[in-house]
């Protein structure tokens, strides 16, 4: 039990953001000046980790929330909502500067996830956040390498297996049902691939 809870805890959702903001950097085809990748990686960590997990302690500090899991669903409404407006303000500050323009969709993406996981609170549904981070971090690396002609299938492959890994440590410490995990997944996923079809069509 104690290894399902480490793993929950190291690919807390938190984590993804910055996870596949330096994937995206160390994979990408095209030259990007350094000094304008890590300013772009410095205010990624700040605005999706260190802020967020300010935010949380705070949460937790004033008992809003009894644990960082945010295993209510009432306790999850407002950070839902925030992590939401976090995602588009990061992506609209990527998007306009037209460089980065994928990178603003794994945002996009994000913030996708999250208002259908808002949807679902107000139907007593609480999607993993877990599997729905790691599913749009897969979402985003099948377009990713779609869009720039790259084969990443063993990259994929890790990630699809570790998402198994991610999901039974669910289950296993029964944060969440199998249709939670699930739908968190499949919604992680789909929401990638929504924004990244609008971005294509477009």
């Amino acid at each position: 039990m104690k290894f399902f809870k480490f793993v929950s805890y190291f690919f807390h959702p938190i984590n993804f953001p910055i996870i596949g903001t330096i994937l995206y950097f160390l994979l990408i085809p095209e030259y990007i000046f350094k000094p304008q990748e890590h300013l772009i990686i410095t205010v990624i960590f700040i605005g999706t980790y260190v802020f967020p997990l300010f935010l949380l302690i705070l949460l937790r500090r004033f008992k809003m929330i009894d644990s960082y899991h945010m295993i209510t669903i009432e306790e999850r409404k407002f950070p839902t909502l925030l992590f939401i407006s976090i995602c588009y303000i990061i992506g609209n500050w990527l998007f306009k500067s037209t460089v980065v323009d994928i990178l603003s969709l794994f945002y996009f993406g994000y913030g996708l996830v999250l208002i259908f996981t808002y949807i679902f609170l107000y139907f007593k549904i609480k999607i993993s956040l877990h599997t729905s981070a790691i599913g749009g971090l897969i979402g985003f690396l099948i377009y990713f390498s779609f869009h720039y002609k790259i084969n990443l299938i063993i990259l994929l492959s890790i990630f699809f297996m570790l998402s198994g890994l991610i999901a039974t440590s669910r289950l296993r410490l029964k944060a969440h049902s199998i249709r939670e995990v699930l739908l968190g997944y499949t919604i992680g996923i789909l929401s990638q691939f929504i924004v990244y079809g609008i971005y294509y069509i477009i």
